[in-house]
């Protein structure tokens, strides 16, 4: 772009108001941070225009009303959520990293998923890491209900933990929280169990403990036929 075209862009820029030219995809972003950061309540298409630098107009020129633009960030999330790879060495290693995978993305977009969710499309949404699972089920030798099940059961577990992490990430301090609860006859008994329930836990290796638990026992071990 040559100097005068550069001013006479920023020329027209000054005479709009300083409003910036934009795209689908820039808008599409932009509405995503808000509803992933602030909720869908804070989306709105002025406060979205704000954010933009933009005409409230040109956010409608380009994605249509809000409805249409909630509708459009719910496939955008379905279609994020899918991106799920398997890696490892074993059946039991692939099946771990995609439950960690699904946990990341769980958690790093929660008002997202409950749009998804609010749609009726979380069962869409959750197929890919299905599939995924269904296939490190069938490389471990699991078939039928057995690998069904096990599929299932590892799901469920992602989801339930993702929940108990929301949960208390939103929950009012607690009195008497933990520290409190765990007396000193306890603590003579087993010290180091009480000194570690009064502290903080570590979600991160909650997680990984319960889920490789969980896979060995469903992934390594198959039950014998009944």
């Amino acid at each position: 772009m040559t100097d005068r075209q550069t001013d006479g862009r920023q020329s027209s820029n000054r005479q709009s108001g300083g409003r910036q030219p934009i795209d689908r995809e820039g808008v599409l972003l932009a509405a995503e941070a808000l509803v992933r950061d602030r909720g869908p309540a804070a989306l709105t298409m002025r406060k979205l225009a704000a954010e933009l630098g933009a005409a409230v107009t040109a956010i409608y020129w380009h994605v249509g009303n809000r409805e249409a633009l909630l509708d459009e960030l719910v496939q955008r999330t379905v279609a994020e959520m899918g991106q799920i790879e398997a890696h490892g060495a074993t059946p039991a290693a692939r099946a771990e990293s995609v439950a960690l995978a699904l946990r990341h993305k769980l958690r790093a977009r929660p008002h997202l998923i409950a749009l998804v969710h609010e749609r009726g499309l979380t069962e869409l949404m959750m197929l890919p890491a299905q599939r995924a699972l269904v296939h490190e089920a069938h490389a471990a030798g699991l078939r039928g209900a057995e690998a069904a099940e096990a599929v299932r059961v590892l799901q469920f577990h992602v989801v339930g933990f993702v929940l108990v992490e929301r949960n208390r990430d939103r929950a009012p301090r607690q009195q008497p929280g933990e520290p409190e609860l765990w007396d000193e006859e306890t603590a003579e008994q087993d010290p180091a169990l009480a000194a570690t329930l009064a502290g903080a836990p570590d979600p991160e290796r909650l997680f990984e403990r319960s889920t490789r638990a969980l896979i060995a026992s469903l992934w390594g071990f198959p039950r014998p036929k009944e």
